[in-house]
């Protein structure tokens, strides 16, 4: 008997390079049942850093000259999809009014969009053409429930459109492991500082002036010896206004600016705590890779950091733009290490019950074939 024949999903994105949402991409293709699916990515710049491996899993597609596609006919984005002729997109944050256009006027049956995460409140722009993007798609998937809340409040014609699937992570990849002193030499940290680490893209909405604010404080306070250290583990727009911040408090010997790296999973056992000081997030990638490690989280309480920490853990939460009490949660944390440890263990029991790699690629995988 014949098998039937694969369903051709495509993604589309911008490109793969620096944040949570391009990881998530790449662990959705790797892990789709490669017997019922034929994964493409069509990135609409160059392919990125995370590309890397990817075409063992994927086909690589891509559309130069991204200024040039108009809004309202965007034709190189058109005849790339036609060509590929997938049976569904898939499209991300970013590029979601293009890409569903496109999809569309390329005849593409089903669309599915996932929206990581977005500014809180909307600006009116990204209210108007997401809202436009929405009559467009089949299925919106919020990774969060107050992001779905958000979504229905300000852009969904149709609320019963959007499913909640939480982002998930390869707990074998992210588990507690000791920490060794290769990684500190490599870095020039002291073998005994307390090392207060954040991984993600130094972008304006994950508010990293205030973390470096709220470290400056903490600093200035702290009698002991070792001082803590601030590790500051990605790359983006903001990179070099941080690091003016940083000279700035005179910080250049107590926190560093690592850039992108690939090796995030050993960064992880390096830290005593995992921290945001996100104005907004979707449900943070890096949040839960961190307490999957068994790290211990303070994170300010916006979009889905408070379901992932959960009730258990609901005292590492801090306001959004409070330094002084992001300053005094690090304190609290490093001062007490039992309960520190303590809540690192709960972070990964959470993570292993709530937030699994194969449960989240099941999901698409239902919404793919129209399941769900």
């Amino acid at each position: 008997m014949t098998p039937p024949p694969r369903l051709k999903v495509l993604h589309v994105v911008h490109k793969l390079d620096l944040g949570g949402l391009e990881r998530m991409v790449g662990a959705i293709v790797r892990l789709l049942d490669p017997d019922r699916f034929e994964s493409h990515i069509l990135t609409l710049s160059e392919f990125g850093r995370l590309s890397e491996g990817l075409d063992q899993h994927a086909r690589l597609h891509r559309v130069n000259s991204v200024r040039q596609v108009s809004m309202i006919w965007p034709v190189g984005l058109i005849r790339a999809i036609r060509a590929i002729a997938p049976h569904v997109v898939h499209t991300h944050s970013g590029v979601w009014y293009k890409a569903s256009l496109a999809a569309r006027r390329a005849g593409v049956p089903r669309l599915v969009h996932t929206d990581h995460g977005r500014h809180y409140p909307d600006p009116w722009k990204a209210r108007l053409l997401d809202g436009l993007a929405a009559r467009r798609t089949d299925v919106v998937a919020a990774v969060s429930d107050a992001l779905r809340r958000q979504m229905t409040d300000t852009l969904m014609p149709r609320p019963a459109g959007i499913r909640v699937i939480v982002n998930g992570v390869d707990t074998d990849r992210y588990r507690p492991r000791p920490a060794n002193g290769v990684l500190r030499a490599e870095l020039g940290l002291e073998p005994r500082a307390p090392v207060i680490g954040s991984i993600g893209r130094l972008d304006a909405i994950k508010a990293y002036d205030v973390m470096i604010e709220a470290f400056a404080t903490l600093r200035a306070a702290w009698k002991e010896e070792p001082k803590p250290v601030l590790v500051l583990v990605g790359d983006g727009p903001e990179g070099g206004r941080l690091a003016a911040l940083i000279e700035r408090h005179g910080l250049r010997d107590a926190a560093r600016l690592t850039g992108w790296r690939k090796d995030v999973d050993r960064l992880y056992h390096l830290f005593d705590l995992f921290t945001l000081s996100s104005w907004s997030e979707g449900t943070s990638l890096g949040l839960l890779e961190a307490m999957s490690s068994g790290v211990c989280p303070i994170v300010t309480a916006v979009g889905g950091s408070p379901a992932v920490l959960g009730e258990e853990l609901r005292h590492r939460l801090v306001p959004p733009g409070d330094a002084a009490a992001l300053a005094a949660a690090w304190r609290g944390a490093l001062c007490h290490a039992d309960q520190r440890r303590t809540d690192g263990a709960t972070a990964r029991a959470r993570v292993e019950q709530a937030f699994g790699l194969r449960t989240m690629v099941a999901a698409y995988e239902r919404i793919y074939t129209g399941e769900d």
